[in-house]
This record gives C-alpha cells, structure tokens and sequence, in this order.
C-alpha cells in the first residue's frame, strides 16, 4: 500500500479478494487495524450477471441451468456449489475467514441493491465507517435510465460525469424461472447464516 500523510485515507480494490483463501491472513500480516468494505448483492443475481459476463467473452458456453446443476437439469435439484458463479455467493463461507483475523467491527458490508437506489446513503455510511465528514451526498449522482444504474457527477468545470462501464448495467441472460427460484432455495440457509454472521437482513 502507498504511504498516507496524517489525514489522509488509502483505498485498494479487487473483487477477489474476499473469496481468496489466504487473503485474510495476508492482509492481516500487513496490517491489523485495516478497515474492510466489502460490496454483496443478491447472490442469485450475482451468479446471473457473472454467467452474462462470461458469455460475452467466451463463445459456446454451455447453458446456466447446464452449469448450475450437477447433471445438466433442474430435476436433480443438486447445485453445482463448486462452480465459480454459484460458489461466490457462499458470502458465510467466505467471511468466516476473514473472520478469523479481524473483528466483525472492522468490516463494512455495501448493500449491492441499495448502492444502485440510493448510491448516496450507501456512501453516506461507508464515510462513516472510514470516519470521514460526509462530503459524497445525492447532489453528486444522477440515475442513467439507459443503463439503470446512478452515475457520479464530476466538480463543475470539468468532464461529464462518470458512468459505469459498457459491462455495467447490459441485460442479464434469460433464465427460466424455475431455475431461478430452486438457487433461491439453494441460497436461503446460507444467506441467514451470513445475516447473522453480519446482524444484518439484507432481503435476498
């Protein structure tokens, strides 16, 4: 990490690092005192849009429901936990790691819906957490319609405002409802246990 002068406040980001297995132990041999914020959003969701962005690279996929599923089909009901989209979403497996090495009051869990319908509360909570004045409220944001997704303005006088990327906000794979709501199932005992791990409901 870069040196900080008294004031000042470093961040690093990469969506890995909180499914890495030996992240919390490095991290922790660097610093003890680190503040963690860690974005989650509805896993089933999550596995969709990670399956999107893997079609979008990678031609002759298989189909969702061919990957999420031991056999191929929804009548096994047997979930592929391994597979990297549905395994990201084990957010309890994860976290008991990270919990391992630091004390629950130093992790800031980001709720992905609310980031998206109110970017600014969100924000307002993660400038809590790092103990900084709240500078980022609703006048810096606009919601993009076209890509459903807030937008950050810039200070005025300079470029136009900043938008997610092309990636961002692009329609998800069609995936049959049925499929749908058995990852539901799937999903439910593991997101009550990360909701206590967290003593947050977050309403997946």
């Amino acid at each position: 990490m870069p040196k900080a002068l008294e004031g000042q406040v470093v961040l690093e980001k990469t969506p890995r690092y909180f499914v890495t297995a030996d992240s919390p132990g490095r991290i922790h041999s660097m610093s003890q005192e680190v503040k963690l914020i860690v974005v989650v959003r509805d896993p089933v969701t999550r596995a969709i849009s990670d399956y999107t962005q893997i079609i979008s690279k990678t031609p002759g996929v298989p189909s969702f429901e061919t990957l999420t599923f031991h056999n191929g089909t929804e009548e096994a009901l047997k979930v592929d936990n391994l597979w990297s989209p549905i395994w990201i979403g084990l957010y309890a497996l994860h976290l008991e790691r990270w919990l391992a090495h630091f004390p629950l009051e130093q992790i800031h869990f980001v709720h992905g819906e609310r980031l998206v319908s109110d970017p600014a509360g969100e924000l307002g909570r993660v400038q809590d957490f790092l103990g900084l004045q709240r500078i980022i409220t609703d006048k810096h944001f606009y919601f993009n319609k076209t890509k459903g997704f807030p937008c950050l303005k810039k200070p005025e006088g300079s470029s136009k405002p900043h938008c997610l990327g092309r990636t961002k906000g692009r329609p998800h794979a069609d995936i049959h409802p049925q499929v749908i709501l058995r990852l539901r199932q799937f999903y439910q005992p593991h997101n009550l246990r990360f909701y206590q791990m967290t003593g947050q409901d977050f309403g997946w």
